[in-house]
């Protein structure tokens, strides 16, 4: 490869990068895998970061986003909008937090170090690293009723064994964890040969609406009998748009986990603008029309994919067993990508020399299984405005320190070497940045008391009926805890002395003394 491919690469000379790594290479908070990725390691295109996102999004759940909007309340119009809207803003602090795993090569546990300390790190981790788990139990669990209803399809008696979706559940967990010991690079690999499958398995269903539905008019006129709820838009709208802002919350931390293998910042820039809210907005579209679709052909709206696939393939087992394929492989793909990868490095980050990023993915998938996926997909509710809106409130509050200490703060100067050291300038107090702390807890408390009022409330549907002032925040959810808690950190970056970065190479030798707080 040429050095001029590198050219906007911090990390371009190996003979450094090697040096780096055997300075650093027997401190407890280094491994291979949480290692500086070398220039032979970046290997990833923007077609690669592009099907990375498009294998992520067209999945069951992004399918059903518009029906829980729609159900609420919404016109399908408004819904699209809404979902749109949320992927191009959630895009900007992607990008921002993609542009130091290009630069630096490191993955999130590593980079979030010089924002909350080299052992405050990890409870950045573990809080994205918790939420990835409970995704991973999602998502398998969704593909194991994919795999139970084709299984129950190819034989009738597989329906009188007893706890049989559960049997297909832990069958679909088994395949994942079989694919989850193949690393980082069978991920690329997975992704870049799913995506084409995926989009054209998509676009035969909507050519199917479409015709299926009497044309393309017919389809959206019909549309207006998806909506069930009378809720007023604009009080749907700041929660709906704080959920679908959520909903990719969790990868705008832990995109550098990626990006540390992008060719150049072009490559993860273009592929992530084109790949991400391109593909969830046609997704959303097509979940949208093709369950129009079904009212003309069914006189019922079928918004479960799986469903609807069994009832137009059932007499052909060929299809049916294609088309469960298709979808099993949009589990999958997605799970990979963001739920195993992130999760993998963040527990591996706990104890680099004992957890590898192999292990982390096995940690993953039990916990997993203990999150019980079943019951946070039993409402609406319970995974649009619950789980979505109060995680994302967390991470977004994370999200903001990390962009704020790393565009504004430090002017995108790290120490590499620093980043691996228990005594380097961010070692801070103890490990811990009592900043970056207590910025995430002014930002998050506030929007606490809603979210346990939506938690507790089996019937919650995104509208509190007269809430107080302090109930009505959690309705704009992340908005809000990453405002807060980037003006929070901005003031408290200000307080006392902070260590001055790198002025050129990040990879250079610092005489400075490490910061205490």
């Amino acid at each position: 490869m040429q050095r001029d491919e590198y050219r906007d690469l911090a990390i371009n000379d190996p003979a450094e990068l090697a040096r780096i790594r055997a300075e650093v290479s027997a401190s407890p908070l280094y491994n291979n895998d949480l290692a500086p990725t070398e220039p032979e390691e970046r290997t990833w295109t923007t077609y690669n970061i592009a099907a990375l996102w498009i294998g992520m999004s067209i999945v069951i759940t992004t399918y059903l986003l518009a029906s829980g909007l729609i159900a609420a309340g919404m016109n399908w119009w408004q819904a699209l909008l809404t979902i749109s809207l949320g992927n191009v803003i959630v895009l900007v602090p992607m990008l921002l937090n993609a542009h130091a795993g290009t630069k630096y090569g490191v993955p999130f546990p590593v980079f979030v170090r010089a924002s909350f300390g080299v052992r405050g790190a990890n409870f950045a981790a573990m809080a994205r690293a918790l939420v990835a788990c409970g995704w991973f139990g999602i998502q398998t669990w969704l593909g194991g009723v994919a795999l139970d209803v084709l299984t129950t399809a190819a034989w009738g008696g597989w329906a009188n064994i007893p706890n049989h979706a559960f049997i297909a559940f832990f069958v679909f967990w088994a395949i994942q964890v079989v694919i989850i010991l193949t690393g980082i690079e069978g991920v690329k690999v997975f992704e870049s040969l799913s995506a084409p499958l995926l989009i054209g398995g998509s676009i035969a269903l909507l050519i199917w609406g479409f015709v299926a539905g009497g044309g393309i008019s017919n389809v959206f006129s019909t549309s207006a009998q998806l909506q069930q709820g009378n809720a007023p838009f604009w009080a749907l709208f700041w929660p709906s748009l704080a959920a679908n802002v959520g909903y990719w919350i969790t990868l705008s931390l832990n995109i550098p986990d990626f990006t540390r293998y992008a060719k150049s910042q072009r490559s993860q820039v273009v592929g992530q603008a084109i790949g991400l809210p391109l593909t969830m907005t046609a997704f959303s579209f097509i979940g949208i029309a093709v369950t129009a679709a079904t009212i003309v052909v069914f006189d019922e709206a079928i918004w479960d994919p799986v469903t609807l696939v069994t009832r137009l393939t059932g007499d052909i087992p060929a299809l049916l067993i294609l088309a469960m394929f298709v979808i099993a492989i949009a589990q999958i793909s997605t799970n990979m990508a963001a739920n195993v990868v992130s999760p993998s490095f963040d527990f591996s980050n706990l104890a680099p020399k004992y957890i590898s990023f192999r292990m982390g993915g096995m940690i993953t998938a039990v916990i997993g299984i203990l999150s019980f996926p079943w019951l946070l997909l039993e409402t609406v509710g319970a995974y649009i405005f619950t789980w979505l809106v109060g995680y994302g409130s967390l991470l977004g509050a994370i999200g903001a320190v990390m962009i704020v200490d790393y565009w504004i703060v430090r002017r995108r100067q790290l120490d590499l070497a620093d980043l691996y050291k228990l005594d380097g300038r961010y070692a801070y107090s103890g490990g811990w940045n009592w900043r970056a702390i207590t910025a995430v807890f002014i930002g998050v408390v506030p929007v606490l008391p809603g979210f346990f009022k939506a938690a507790t409330d089996p019937k919650f549907t995104g509208v509190f009926q007269d809430p107080t002032f302090i109930e009505s925040l959690y309705n704009y959810g992340l908005f809000f805890t990453f405002g807060v808690t980037a003006v929070m950190y901005l003031i408290f970056s200000m307080i006392g002395g902070r260590a001055t970065e790198p002025a050129t190479e990040p990879a250079r030798e610092s005489s400075e003394e490490p910061e205490t707080a």
